[in-house]
């Protein structure tokens, strides 16, 4: 077992501590004061700026972010589901952006969810409740029409556990939906990108509108890495979300409509019954 150093931001030395995911590190963000960043098993999940919760630093979440800003006008209180909590960024972030929201967190590694609490909590003022449960689990308690936003970002072993990739997992997703809501789901892949394309086609099995945001390299399967999907019944707003993939740091491209559909390849919608895990990334990712 390994052994907690609890030193925050005071000596700026990395906290350890074992998690049932694995060892957990917080390592502090030498460009940023009170920010950390959570690793486990030395995979990165997670970046958090406490001074400033609004701050995103990974690009995938920079881009869960624009759909965030984008699911309602701004400044105005949502509904947010999270499956899968992390060091609770995501959170952070609407809680931040959209004061009086009221957010549930479901997170599997009860462990964690205790560590992120301790060493970076979270503002007293902020609605955010957290459920230590299976995200699928704790999704089917949230009521039916509840939610404006659920977010996915669930990883196990650097893996997407595969009940969360099924057509039926999407329908506990709209069944949670206002039927003007949005779902957003952080996937990752690499060549052959044989799990995105299923997972777009999931999607459109269960949604009217669809929008995928990466890397362009990413795109072409030049190289293993993150893309966002948002899917909704209601028209997305494709012209902000395009501009705004565009102007980050490290710029986004947005496919939807034909191109989008195109790009499936003729993958097949995933059932309970077809899943599998996310491809694990190459050791070269983490380097």
């Amino acid at each position: 077992m390994g052994r907690s150093r609890n030193t925050r931001r005071r000596s700026a030395v990395t906290i350890e501590e074992p998690v049932d995911g694995g060892l957990a590190q917080l390592v502090p963000d030498p460009d940023r004061g009170r920010a950390w960043t959570l690793l486990i098993d030395g995979a990165p999940q997670s970046h958090v700026d406490l001074d400033d919760p609004a701050y995103l630093s990974f690009d995938y979440q920079r881009r869960l972010g624009h759909v965030i800003d984008l699911a309602a006008p701004p400044g105005r209180p949502v509904h947010a589901v999270h499956l899968g909590g992390g060091a609770l960024t995501l959170a952070r972030y609407v809680a931040a952006t959209r004061p009086r929201s009221t957010q549930q967190v479901v997170e599997r590694d009860a462990s964690l969810v205790r560590l992120v609490r301790r060493e970076l909590p979270l503002d007293a003022n902020a609605r955010v409740r957290v459920r230590a449960a299976d995200a699928r689990e704790g999704l089917a308690k949230v009521p039916d029409g509840w939610a404006d936003l659920v977010v996915a970002d669930v990883f196990s072993g650097a893996r997407t556990p595969a009940h969360l990739t099924s057509t039926e997992f999407l329908d506990e997703v709209r069944r949670a939906l206002k039927p003007t809501g949005s779902y957003a789901a952080n996937l990752a892949d690499g060549p052959p990108l044989a799990h995105l394309r299923g997972q777009i086609a999931t999607a459109a099995a269960r949604f009217g509108e669809l929008a995928l945001i990466a890397d362009a390299a990413v795109l072409r399967g030049k190289r293993f890495g993150n893309a966002v999907l948002v899917a909704s019944d209601a028209p997305l707003p494709l012209a902000e979300l395009t501009r705004r993939a565009a102007s980050d740091p490290h710029p986004g491209r947005v496919e939807h409509g034909r191109a989008l559909t195109d790009f499936t390849g003729g993958a097949v919608p995933v059932t309970d019954e077809t899943a599998a895990a996310s491809p694990a990334p190459p050791p070269s990712v983490f380097r």
